[in-house]
């Protein structure tokens, strides 16, 4: 088990998770975002007498993080290879009427980042960026190398709030003509040869590339509309008294959780009025955690 622990993506928010969660005996609980297992393990142990679903579209993860969880927690859990987006028909096969409570961490683990292809820009892989070769066709390659120009724009701006995306997609288009983009490292070092490393005399905190690249994935693995589409049918499988738990990365997933949860008032108790955000300390001893934000509610 602590081999284990040393291995998976450090979750984030545990502590709020559990807290919002509530794990109780005899339940059971969906872990929509499996990732690194680390959700999954805290609510498992938090409660020795309940039980996890738990989906991921990434096979790889999968086949890294269930079976020593497997091993560990045996037929208290269960492990599917679905997108989350997918639920109604997920738990109709698996005849899944009522789940206890939900949790969803729509952040993207550093395993993936790292082991899918166009993620990083920090190593030259092949710009594919799809979370699930299996669910989506269109490679961020094909967006790059296809889209008209004011459609790239659009894209990078509204996916990546990046806002010198009019500039970002001329250059591509132009750098299209000479020779297709195929492989990050082409991408990120056209974006950093135009865009400033200085922003009104102070060095810019992140990479050039890093706000178009987080667009680009959003679009090809229509991250927000599966996001949409989840919630949407998860709060008619959850159970009277339930709580769904959702945590976001970037402020157009929060703000998708913030109205759904306003939309849907008259079935579901808001049980934060803010977003709850990490402490000091967890963001000292994980820095990705800092973006996090973790919204919840309770099914009437």
């Amino acid at each position: 088990m602590e081999k284990f622990k040393k291995n998976y993506h450090k979750p984030v928010l545990i502590k709020e998770v559990l807290e919002y969660l509530n794990p109780k005996p005899n339940k059971v609980y969906l872990d929509a975002t499996f990732g690194g297992g680390g959700h999954t393990q805290a609510i498992l142990e938090k409660e020795p007498n309940c039980k996890v679903v738990a989906f991921d579209w990434d096979k790889k993860a999968i086949e890294k993080n269930y079976p020593p969880l497997k091993e560990i927690y045996k037929d208290r859990l269960k492990v599917i290879w679905a997108n989350f987006a997918h639920i109604k028909r997920v738990f109709e096969k698996e005849k899944i009427k009522k789940i206890d409570g939900i949790l969803a961490d729509f952040g993207t683990s550093q395993f993936q980042i790292q082991h899918t292809a166009g993620l990083s820009f920090s190593k030259d892989t092949p710009l594919d960026m799809r979370m699930s070769q299996a669910h989506y066709y269109f490679k961020a390659s094909d967006i790059v190398n296809r889209y008209k120009e004011k459609e790239l724009a659009d894209i990078i701006y509204k996916y990546g709030e990046e806002r010198f995306a009019k500039k970002i997609a001329k250059a591509i288009v132009e750098q299209r003509k000479k020779e297709k983009i195929k492989t990050t490292s082409q991408l990120a070092k056209l974006i950093e040869s135009i865009i400033p490393k200085y922003i009104y005399g102070k060095k810019r905190r992140i990479h050039p590339a890093t706000k178009t690249f987080q667009a680009l994935r959003i679009f090809v693995n229509k991250e927000l509309e599966n996001i949409e589409i989840f919630l949407n049918d998860s709060i008619n499988f959850l159970s009277e008294g339930g709580n769904i738990v959702c945590i976001s990365f970037h402020s157009l997933e929060d703000r998708i959780v913030k109205f759904f949860f306003k939309e849907n008032k008259d079935k579901l108790e808001i049980l934060t009025k803010k977003p709850v955000t990490p402490t000091k300390s967890e963001i000292e001893i994980n820095p990705s955690s800092r973006s996090s934000k973790l919204r919840a509610a309770k099914k009437k």
